[in-house]
Parts: structure tokens; sequence; C-alpha cells
């Protein structure tokens, strides 16, 4: 029979893991069903969001004045209920109220947690890994997206594990003490740190997102292409270097600095580095952010259950804000680099901050007992490397079920046409709020190239899911990338067939919150026929026509072509007559679309404004030019069908 200790850690890993299942469709839901598809502004996403979490602050008082038990599992059951709810609703106001339900009754039970779990570390550290390893298994696509039954089993599974583990623990002896009892109880560091660790790890440290895009920025044409097998290796060291930095025995004296200086280093890397040192910033991050968890296992003196709890809270609303702030600097438009960096050196100081001894010592780590200063055994570093071997293999398992195996061929001879469909994806996101693959397909149909724009391929904000990869798979269409907005935000091109000298180019900003870019590949359809695609989304100030970046786009469009049969096509927020659309024009292009104007294709359940476009060169036809009637996105995709001049096949 598992003791209580095991219980309490087991209860806390598994409710991290469903709170942070509720946290990946609740943050979504703010955005595309609160925010109705960015019409609402950024500070009433922020206050909405915020307010939550500001709320459960009122979480400790409840604590305290029923009792943790009680309102410990009634806030589980809920949390529970939420979640598995989320997985039947078909999106909408229902999904929003249903994701906020859950996530309030998560933040109460982890106020609950704190005043009765008496070693909190193990329970964090195998929580976050559980979320990421469990996400990094599905593909970064969580079951409450699949919207077919198979996605109960594990929803399920892990919510009646969860409440088995809670109702088990809450028989056993109260071993945590209350208010008189606080000597027996460790600090409330660990607790604090808790938002924190979960901010870092999902937008950083251990996100299997992350791991596959930064591996795609060292292979392919342009650093862009999609990465090789065992493309979430980084996951694999980051896991297990958090696991074992988190578990062992921390240092004492100085080398109390490494680990903040470690996480230090991965945000500054993330923040301001090239897109290629991402899954180094990974690993930096990882390995910091277990040491500075393991840090907070130093005993500093009592604490009372009040304080844990406003703590736990406290650590979540850090979360909050700064997902907040990061995120709306997109909006906005202010740098936010800098923020990841104010978060780990908050999350270092709080570690750091144990009490020493006199000759410069840490006291004794914390263990998971009712002795908060027992020397620490052999085992526990042994327990720390078998945990952080076994989080590198459920890893490795996970890369290997989802690495890349999409592979363009040459077909017999070069095709006679060729048909081009241009989307802006909105992250995946449909108008229900949902990440609906299925319906992405089905709006794209079996079209020969894909241009892509709003591609999100690991963004916290959006559930952390690396929407280009699973899309691509799913159409069976290798892809190349290009970021706009850091490292993980912008434009795609995937094709049937190989592409060739992909390059891209930064736009002018103009003063534009968002950034943007054009990127360019060369479609190898054998036999020397060859087709020049440029993707592109532009981003101009609100209000401002984005005619300097279309002049960017036409120069570069027109250079990287160099004769060859071109396209040019995605987003570019102007409408025809505008000075935007009229230099593209200027520059030689064709309007594939002007024998059907107007063709509207924003928003996309009541289509007004016409800002979605393909250019053609004037030696490439184009026919059954169309707006694709589709709800997946904001916008409508839009398609040609393009035939290749008989002067290419030579």
């Amino acid at each position: 029979m598992l003791r209580h200790r095991h219980l309490a850690t087991v209860t806390l890993a598994l409710g991290l893991v469903v709170l942070t299942d509720v946290l990946r469709v609740f943050l979504p839901s703010v955005i595309t069903i609160f925010g109705q598809a960015a019409s609402t502004p950024a500070e009433l996403l922020g206050a909405f969001a915020l307010g939550w979490f500001v709320l459960a602050l009122a979480a400790p008082v409840l604590v305290v004045r029923v009792g943790a038990r009680p309102v410990g599992l009634v806030a589980l059951v809920v949390l529970g209920a939420a979640r598995l709810a989320l997985t039947a609703v078909p999106g909408g106001r229902t999904q929003l109220w249903l994701a906020t339900a859950g996530l309030l009754a998560g933040l109460v039970w982890l106020a609950a947690a704190a005043s009765q779990v008496t070693h909190p570390v193990p329970g964090l550290v195998y929580g976050l890994t559980a979320g990421a390893l469990g996400h990094a298994m599905f593909g970064t696509h969580d079951p409450v997206w699949w919207g077919r039954w198979e996605a109960w089993l594990p929803s399920v599974a892990v919510v009646a594990l969860l409440l088995v583990a809670a109702v088990a623990s809450a028989r056993q002896p109260d071993v945590a003490g209350r208010d008189g009892d606080a000597a027996t109880m460790p600090p409330a560091r660990s607790w604090l740190l808790a938002g924190p660790s979960l901010l870092l790890g999902g937008m950083l440290a251990l996100s299997p997102a992350v791991a596959g895009t930064a591996n795609s920025f060292w292979f392919g044409h342009a650093g862009t292409a999609e990465p090789p097998l065992f493309a979430l290796a980084p996951l694999t060291g980051a896991v297990a270097l958090f696991v074992f930095c988190a578990l062992f025995p921390p240092p004492q004296g100085r080398l109390r600095l490494l680990f903040p200086v470690l996480l230090l280093a991965g945000t500054l890397l993330f923040g301001y580095g090239p897109p290629s040192a991402l899954g180094v910033a990974m690993l930096l991050a990882a390995a910091g952010l277990g040491g500075c968890l393991a840090l907070t296992t130093v005993q500093r003196g009592p604490s009372t259950v009040a304080r844990r709890g406003y703590a736990a809270i406290g650590g979540m609303l850090v979360f909050a804000v700064a997902t907040v702030l990061f995120y709306a600097a997109y909006d906005i438009g202010y740098p936010n680099g800098w923020l990841p960096v104010v978060v780990a050196m908050v999350v270092g100081a709080v570690a750091h901050g144990g009490r020493q001894s006199a000759s410069g010592a840490a006291v004794a780590p914390v263990d998971a007992t009712t002795e908060l200063t027992r020397p620490v055994t052999a085992a526990r570093p042994v327990r720390a490397l078998l945990a952080a071997l076994l989080a590198a293999l459920v890893a490795l398992v996970a890369a290997v079920m989802h690495g890349p195996w999409l592979t363009a061929t040459n077909r017999p001879g070069p095709p006679t046409q060729v048909r081009l469909v241009a989307y802006n994806i909105r992250m995946g996101f449909g108008l229900d709020g949902r990440l609906d693959l299925a319906a992405l397909d089905r709006a794209i149909g079996r079209a020969d190239v894909v241009l892509l724009s709003e591609v999100d391929r690991g963004w916290l904000l959006n559930g952390g899911h690396d929407t280009l990869h699973l899309l691509a798979t799913r159409l069976e269409m290798p892809y190349v990338f290009a970021p706009a907005a850091g490292a993980l935000w912008g434009d795609a091109v995937l094709s049937r067939w190989p592409v060739r000298q992909a390059q891209t180019r930064a736009l002018p900003a103009v003063g534009a919150p968002t950034g943007a870019q054009a990127l360019g590949v060369t479609v190898d359809f054998s036999d020397g026929v060859r087709l020049a695609v440029v993707s592109t989304h532009l981003q101009p100030p609100p209000g401002t026509d984005p005619v300097v970046q279309a002049r960017a786009v036409a120069g570069f469009a027109t250079a990287y072509a160099d004769g060859r049969p071109l396209v040019v096509a995605g987003d570019f927020n102007t409408e025809p007559g505008d000075p935007a659309f009229t230099a593209l024009t200027d520059a030689g292009l064709v309007d594939a679309f002007a024998a059907v104007r107007p063709l509207p294709t924003s928003p996309a359940d009541d289509p007004r404004q016409q800002i979605d476009h393909i250019f053609v060169s004037p030696d490439l036809p184009a026919t059954d030019p169309v707006a694709i009637a589709s709800t997946a996105s904001d916008h409508l995709p839009v398609a040609v069908t393009l035939k290749l001049p008989p002067g290419e096949r030579n």
C-alpha cells in the first residue's frame, strides 16, 4: 500500500496534468472565442484572462475556514468533470465557460494541495514532466481536440486515476498539519514556483513543439525545412535534465548559483538568440528550471497553511500575467524578449533564497517525511537518475512515433496543371474556437501546393501545438517554414513535389507589432519544369495600408523568380485598388481573381473584405479561381489551377 506522501505526490502530479490540459483549452479559447477574431481589444482580453486568477486568491481563505480535504476533493471533481466535458463540447461559448470553470476549480485545488502536501517538489516535477510527455506522445494534438470517441479513453483514464488517488490520499492520516503544526511543513517557496515553472516549461523548457521546431532550423534549405527523424531529440535531453536536476540533492555553497544562471542563459537565448539556438536554449532552461525547484527544498523556516496557499495562487498569477504580457506584445507592440528573462530571474532569486549555515553551506534539503532535515541518503541520487532515464525513454518513444516521415517524390513527368491553395489558418483554430485538423483538411482539399499564413509551431498561448507538422502529416505533404514573429510563428509552403532554394526575407516592420516575412521556394516538377512560389502575410500597423511591405515583397519575389513562372500568395491585408495591391500589380504581377471580383475572404462566416490574394506572373495562366467556404479559420482559403507554360518543359 502506498504511503500518504506517495499518494499525495501522485495526486499532485495527476492534478497538474489535468490542470495543464484545461489551460491548453482556456488560453486559446480566450483569444478565439472571447476575442472574436481579434475584434476585442487586447486590454479587455487580458483583463478577462487575469480576472479568474485574481478571483482564486480567495481560495486560501476558503481552505482555512472549511478545510483542505473537502475543498480539495470538491475542486478536483469539478476540475475532472470540466476536463471530460471539454472532450464532448463542439466549441463556442460552452467551451470557453467549461474551460474557465475547470481553471478556477484547478486553482482552488492547488491552494488546498499546498496546505497538505509535505514535499511538493516531486509532485510538481512529475506533473510537469508527465504533461509534457503526454503532449509529445499525442504529437502535440491533445485528445480534447480529436472530436472522435477514441479521445475518451486517455481522458477518462487520467481523470479516474486522479480521483482514485485523491480519495485514497484523503483517507490516510493527516500528516500535513494545520497552522498550529506549521513547523512540520516545508516553506512556501516550492509552491510559489509552480506557476513560473508551468510558464517556462510550457513556453520553452519542456515543450515538444518547441523541440521539433528547434530541430527544423538545423536542416534543409535556408535552415527552415522539415526536421529529420528523431525531431523531438531536444525534448529527450530536456526532460532528462529537468527531472535529474530537480530530484538530485541540490548543491551547496556558491554552486547553488549554477541553476539560476543556466535558467537565465536559456531564456536569454530564447528571447534574443537566433532560431538555430532554440534547442540549446531549451536544454539550458530545462536543467536550470529543474535545479531551481531542487533548491526550494532547502529549509527556510515554517510557513502557515494560508501562506502556502497564497504562494501557490500567487505563482499561478505570475503565470497568467507573464503569459498575457508576452503575447499581447504581438497585438499592442512592445519588445517581449525580456519577459521570460525576468521570470527566470524571479525563479532564480526565490530558489536561491534558502537559509544557509554560518559556514556558507546550505541547510540539508527537505525529504518527503515529517523530518524536514533528515540527511540525504545514497538512494536519492539513484532515484533521480532512474526517473530521468525513464522520462528520456518515454520522450524517445514519442520521437520515434511522431518523427517526420513525409517525403516529396518526383512523379513520372511534369504535371500539366497544378492546384494551389493559399490559406490563413489562424493557428489552426476555427470560428468555433476548436483546433480542428479535419476541417482544415477539408478546406484545403487535394491541393498540390499549399501556402499557409499564421502558422503556429508551439506558442503556449495557443496550447503549445505544432500546428504545421500536424496539418502537414494529415495532408501527407512535406513543408518549409519561415518564422515571422519569433521563432515559432510565421508562414509555410507545403508541396507534393520537392522544393529547392528556399529563401526567407524579413519585411520592414513600419511600426507594426507583429513581424512579417516573405518565403520563396522553387517547386521542382522534374524534367526542368520549375515554379517559383512566394508565401507572405503582410502585417501593417492598425489602420495603415501595407504598401511598404508590398513593395518589398514584389522586389524580393521578382528577383527570386529570376525569369521562372512565379506565384505570390497569402494574406495581404489590402483590397483591390489600395496602394499595396497596386504596388504588386505595378511590379508586373497579375491578379488571379480579376475575372471573379469581388471575392471577399474575411471574416469566414460573413465575408466582406477582399484581403487574401494570389498573384501570378503574366506567363502563368490561372484558371478556376475560388474562395472556398469554410469556418475552419477566420479567413477563407483561396485557390487557383495553374498551367505551366510549355516553354518550361525542357
